[in-house]
């Protein structure tokens, strides 16, 4: 585990390393070129996850499965939120569900955390998860990224798959998502790209989806504008900071 400077967490756990873009909010992935740093750095588990390509790191595909790091949550004794997988995805489809029954396992062990799951791929955790020999587990919650209304049904996917706190991050936000509906979906954090190359945030992107957490009963969280000083843009929204987590609106 590492701590994080990642709003909404506290820290982030890695059991699995190395991704592919799936979608346009993959384009700039902060964690291709943390993969890079990472390797360059000579972190073995990021070797050979991602190449150059236009000057950038992109990933390869090659997925490294870290059973060492099976065990960390286990030996961090305070109680943490924790993002699981920051530099991969749980649900790559190279990721074997054998290997998901262990990461499983490792969080049903590690009860006095709360671990937060995000996928690109709803509809393979929807698969796995409801497949049997997985409890749904109070101290797991599970989420997926929508970008833009291109793939505003991952929402509905992810409304299939059994949870204690399902959740969606909106982040980058790079285009309108009006019309998504966040019924059963517990949680939404909104953030804006940032770092190089980031693409804009409109404004009205986010009244709608404020609108849609409200409509709904959805905790809303205000991640950031973005852009390339993130710092500098902040993250105030309305003239307030919105730290909204399930169960606890503001």
């Amino acid at each position: 585990m590492a701590d994080t400077s990642i709003e909404w967490t506290d820290a982030t756990w890695n059991p699995v390393a190395g991704c592919t873009i799936a979608t346009a909010g993959c384009t700039n992935c902060y964690a291709m070129r943390m993969a890079a740093r990472l390797e360059a750095m000579g972190v073995d588990k990021y070797v050979g996850t991602t190449r150059k390509s236009g000057g950038r790191a992109k990933w390869t595909g090659k997925i490294v499965l870290d059973d060492a790091a099976l065990s960390i949550p286990s030996t961090w004794k305070r109680p943490r939120k924790v993002f699981v997988n920051s530099m991969s995805d749980l649900f790559h489809p190279d990721v074997p569900v054998e290997f998901i029954r262990k990461v499983w396992s490792a969080m049903a062990g590690a009860r006095q955390h709360t671990f937060q799951i995000l996928t690109k791929r709803p509809d393979r955790m929807s698969s796995v998860l409801s497949g049997g020999g997985f409890d749904v587990l109070q101290n797991v919650w599970l989420g997926t990224s929508v970008e833009d209304s291109r793939v505003v049904n991952r929402l509905n996917q992810l409304r299939t798959v059994p949870a204690e706190v399902r959740f969606v991050s909106f982040e980058p936000l790079i285009g309108s998502v009006a019309g998504a509906e966040l019924d059963d979906i517990h949680w939404a954090i909104v953030g804006g790209e940032s770092g190089p190359q980031s693409r804009p945030m409109n404004a009205t992107w986010v009244d709608e989806i404020h609108s849609a957490c409200k409509r709904s009963g959805t905790a809303f969280f205000f991640k950031q504008w973005g852009g390339t000083n993130k710092k500098a843009a902040g993250r105030t929204y309305r003239d307030r900071v919105w730290d909204e987590l399930p169960g606890l609106r503001m």
